[in-house]
């Protein structure tokens, strides 16, 4: 059974830092392409930072330069470090793995965890 549980979220206020985290059960973590999806309220989800097998990153373009996605696959976690938050970051962000690209939206879900910016 997969497993993917976030933790790290929580209210913050505008230019501050939080760090998420998404331990991993039930798969070979290392082979799998892992990310951070986001969705704020009436809005869809998007793809905010991804991490391959082989520890390649991209981020969208409205966080870059302000998070960092890591893994360490010695502990099957992935985390997302988010730094200077702005208002517009608050939303629920679900952890992800597949061993298809992360894009592809093929693989597994957590059940999300809430992060709120207050301004």
């Amino acid at each position: 059974q997969v497993q993917l549980v976030e933790s790290g979220g929580g209210l913050v206020q505008a230019g501050g830092s939080l760090t998420l985290s998404c331990a991993a059960s039930g798969i070979i973590f290392s082979m799998f392409n892992m990310g951070w999806y986001r969705q704020a309220p009436g809005k869809q989800r998007d793809l905010v930072a991804q991490i391959t097998c082989d520890g390649s990153t991209d981020y969208a373009d409205s966080v870059k330069g302000r998070f960092l996605i890591s893994r360490d696959n010695t502990k099957n976690t992935v985390y997302l470090q988010m730094n200077s938050l702005e208002p517009e970051d608050t939303a629920v962000y679900f952890c992800y793995a597949d061993r298809s690209p992360v894009r592809y939206r093929t693989g597994y879900w957590g059940q999300g965890t809430q992060v709120t910016v207050s301004s």
